[in-house]
């Protein structure tokens, strides 16, 4: 068995789903609602969120089901990811996707899905409504 972490032995392909799912930090701003600029293509971040979204934990209430709950929720795939210009600069997917590394705090460096450092990269901060 390697020493190796699996995102860095794997590319995206070929991952298992359980490893695609781990990639996730659970900052929850993919569920914050985002607006493009028609002239610049230029993503801004809005403080409204999805109502599944738990804006304190920045974890949807119904992960398993949001797609009943939301029907435009997205699902993040291998497939489409190429075409999610909007993901953050930190986000593990659009990283390894570029060829870079997580961030030092990302949960699977650290072993905790908590810690000062990962909580600046939560969505809460930016909530304000949910529609």
């Amino acid at each position: 068995m390697s020493d190796i972490p699996f995102w860095q032995s794997k590319t995206l392909d070929d991952m298992t789903d359980a490893e695609w799912e781990s990639l996730c930090d659970g900052c929850g701003q993919c569920c914050l609602h985002k607006l493009m600029d028609e002239d610049t293509d230029e993503i801004y971040f809005t403080n409204v969120a999805c109502r599944q979204l738990n804006i304190k934990t920045c974890q949807c209430r119904n992960y398993e089901r949001r797609f009943e709950y939301e029907p435009d929720c997205i699902k993040l795939t291998r497939d489409n990811l190429p075409t999610f210009e909007w993901l953050p600069m930190t986000c593990a997917y659009r990283l390894l996707a570029e060829g870079k590394g997580l961030p030092g705090w990302h949960p699977l460096l650290t072993g905790s899905k908590s810690g000062d450092a990962r909580r600046a990269y939560f969505c809460a901060p930016y909530c304000g409504e949910r529609i």
